[in-house]
């Protein structure tokens, strides 16, 4: 029987039922503000989208990395740190950018936590390539 990514079957789905949340925030706001396509002009509807179109561009990635680590034997500490935290920085990002175009600390620290899991896991699977290879 093959191996079950259960870990990041797990993190996926949370993140699904946020992508989920994210997108009903858009699907309201076009609907209570009469916007069918694009954001109007409306500045929070530019901003909701954003939110959403940013998780969609990073975390497919960071999930199937996640789900490649977990296949490869990475251990499961690993994966839940880099799964949650991954979580908790899309939230930060969502937060912080869903309440102003500016600069915010949740904006900040979501993308650079997004980027640093993105990185570590990039790192760790080039390094168990490597580790592999070498037997």
């Amino acid at each position: 029987m093959a191996p079950t990514p259960r870990i990041s079957l797990l993190v996926a789905s949370l993140h699904v039922l946020f992508y989920l949340f994210l997108s009903m925030r858009v699907i309201l706001h076009r609907k209570a503000h009469r916007i069918g396509v694009g954001t109007g002009g409306n500045e929070a509807m530019t901003r909701r989208v954003r939110v959403h179109a940013n998780f969609a561009e990073y975390v497919p990635l960071a999930l199937l990395m996640l789900a490649l680590l977990e296949l490869s034997g990475t251990a499961a500490g690993v994966l839940w740190a880099c799964g949650l935290v991954l979580l908790l920085a899309r939230v930060a990002h969502a937060i912080g950018l869903g309440g102003s175009a500016g600069y915010s600390a949740g904006r900040f620290g979501g993308t650079i936590l997004t980027f640093a899991v993105l990185l570590a896991m990039a790192l760790l699977g080039v390094w168990r390539f490597l580790a592999q290879a070498m037997l």
